[in-house]
């Protein structure tokens, strides 16, 4: 598990960043981002090995 500091390591991307991929009313929303996993009432985190596929699903994405 991820906490976000982990995840905007891993990323490259900012905790706003990060939090308007995942909300469904922002410009930058992206389904394909992993959803986070509410581990009690004020603690969040992330799957790593989601997070991994996430960046490589990227790598395999650009055009080279």
């Amino acid at each position: 598990m991820l906490n976000i500091k982990d995840v905007t390591k891993h990323t490259g991307l900012s905790r706003s960043s990060i939090y308007e991929m995942l909300n469904e009313d922002s410009d930058r929303y992206d389904p394909t981002f992993p959803k986070k996993v509410q581990l009690s009432k004020v603690r969040v985190a992330w799957v790593a090995q989601e997070i991994a596929e996430w960046i490589n699903s990227k790598i395999d994405q650009r055009i080279v």
